[in-house]
């Protein structure tokens, strides 16, 4: 059965994470392991622990992927704040370890008006740092950016370059955005772009690297560095786009996560209930 879910709240306990997401219909799910703009940290309790790994089990949810905070910047030429992102990176792993996550998902970071060479260097000598703080068990994902002005992670070519140089026990692969790659430049609605894209992932990363697929519509043009997720079908790139994107053949068995806009309640139901369609179609 193809893993499909959302981006759901921990808010009431991180357990509560879970329920949500099978309440929708969803047997994987995506969450932050704490507020994700703030670099205070509540330390988890054996309890918090204890209920999460056991609803987990009783409802069958898996992967289970962790968002790294937005605060992380690896990539950052400030001294002081590449030093904190590396020890909350850190936090984030011993957190995924400690509820049995399978990865943390990372936008490794942005240097605005520096060469992006420079830039994911010293980005991959951070995570190297983190990489050497642990035996991490949960697996750290680099998930493709949008493109925006000191992006370094925009491309599958910038992906490979900060995968090569990171401890290979420490990065398990990549996340592939959907809505990223589309306002970076990947034109996913044209099937021979589509074929030349998944090829290149092939040939530089392996499609076994492949960890997750955030399935969502963009409200910005393609190429255009905008960073705006829309509602499934009313972005773009398209229900048809979407849909030949998540059953192409490289990509069919890849967990897919949502992260749509959540302005009501039935915002979530609506997304899941067209990327269900989509998939029985394949």
């Amino acid at each position: 059965m193809r893993r499909l879910g959302v981006h759901t709240s921990i808010a009431g306990g991180l357990h509560l994470s879970l329920k949500r997401a099978h309440e929708l219909g969803c047997n994987t799910l995506q969450i932050f392991s704490h507020n994700p703009r703030s670099w205070a940290l509540r330390e988890l309790s054996e309890e918090d622990i204890s209920l999460f790994k056991s609803l987990r089990l009783r409802l069958d949810i898996s992967p289970v992927y962790i968002h790294a905070s937005y605060l992380v910047n690896m990539a950052s030429v400030n001294k002081t704040l590449r030093s904190r992102s590396i020890d909350l990176l850190v936090s984030e792993m011993e957190r995924a370890d400690a509820i049995g996550a399978d990865y943390v998902i990372l936008h490794s970071g942005s240097a605005s008006g520096e060469d992006g060479g420079i830039a994911r260097k010293r980005a991959i000598d951070a995570m190297n740092e983190v990489a050497k703080r642990g035996n991490w068990k949960s697996g750290l994902v680099i998930e493709n950016t949008a493109g925006e002005k000191g992006d370094i992670s925009s491309t599958i070519k910038d992906m490979e370059e900060i995968i090569n140089g990171v401890a290979e026990h420490f990065i398990a692969g990549i996340c592939i955005d959907t809505c990223h790659a589309f306002a970076a430049g990947y034109d996913i609605r044209n099937k021979e772009v589509l074929k030349v894209t998944s090829n290149e992932i092939k040939e530089c990363i392996g499609l076994n690297r492949v960890k997750l697929i955030h399935l969502n519509d963009s409200k910005g043009d393609m190429g255009s560095g905008i960073d705006r997720h829309e509602h499934i079908g009313l972005g773009r790139i398209g229900i048809k786009g979407l849909e030949q994107f998540i059953n192409c053949g490289h990509f069919n068995a890849i967990p897919v996560i949502l992260e749509t806009p959540k302005k009501q309640e039935t915002d979530d139901p609506m997304n899941l209930e067209r990327v269900r369609k989509m998939i029985k179609l394949k």
